[in-house]
């Protein structure tokens, strides 16, 4: 398990603000409305408690995924209520959508785009912060709930252990019609590689 200092976490919640407010930014130009987003908050947590901060495991949310390649390789998870997709898929596509409904093909492939965005603005920053090169995968989507999602996740990690670092900022839009939250997971070993590069020890 990580044991950080507290001149190490500040510079992790830094990094995570500068990214965040990129993301920020990129979502509210998107859909043309003021975005707000919290301080970044850094914890190492047991990736199974993710959950729990969006809302518990029986949450329905819409959750997308992406690898980071490069020196600081990493995984981006945003998640946001089911809710909160559809209100995106309305403001994107011009048409209203029923929440009790399903996301058909094209909503999703709206959907990944916003994480695709969201994520390389994130990423821009932090390697403009790092001077590290990263590079995002395609993204991968579900609706489900969050207990599910989060098993693929780990899954998908799996051989790094089952805490992480978790970098989590929540975005909320000034009608209350977005409420997301977006989460940096570095592999073992990147989370140095980034406080090197930043001059923390």
């Amino acid at each position: 398990m990580l044991n950080l200092s507290a001149m190490q976490l500040d510079a992790i919640r830094e990094i995570g603000n500068v990214g965040a407010g990129n993301s920020a930014t990129a979502l509210s130009q998107l859909i043309n409305k003021k975005i707000d987003m919290d301080v970044p908050s850094v914890s190492v947590v047991p990736l199974a408690d993710v959950p729990e901060l969006v809302g518990g495991p029986d949450t329905m949310v819409a959750g997308i995924f992406l690898r980071v390649y490069g020196k600081a390789p990493g995984s981006v998870l945003f998640l946001m209520p089911k809710e909160s997709a559809f209100y995106l898929v309305e403001h994107l596509l011009g048409e209203p959508k029923n929440s009790d409904g399903e996301l058909d093909e094209m909503d999703q492939s709206a959907l990944m785009e916003i994480g695709n965005i969201l994520a390389g603005a994130y990423l821009n920053a932090l390697s403009y912060y790092t001077k590290l090169t990263l590079l995002p995968s395609i993204p991968a989507m579900a609706v489900d709930m969050a207990g599910a999602i989060l098993n693929v996740v780990i899954v998908q990690l799996g051989q790094m252990g089952d805490h992480a670092l978790v970098i989590e900022t929540q975005f909320l839009s000034e009608d209350d019609g977005i409420n997301g939250h977006f989460f940096l997971i570095p592999d073992s070993g990147s989370l140095q590689t980034i406080l090197n590069a930043v001059g923390v020890k």
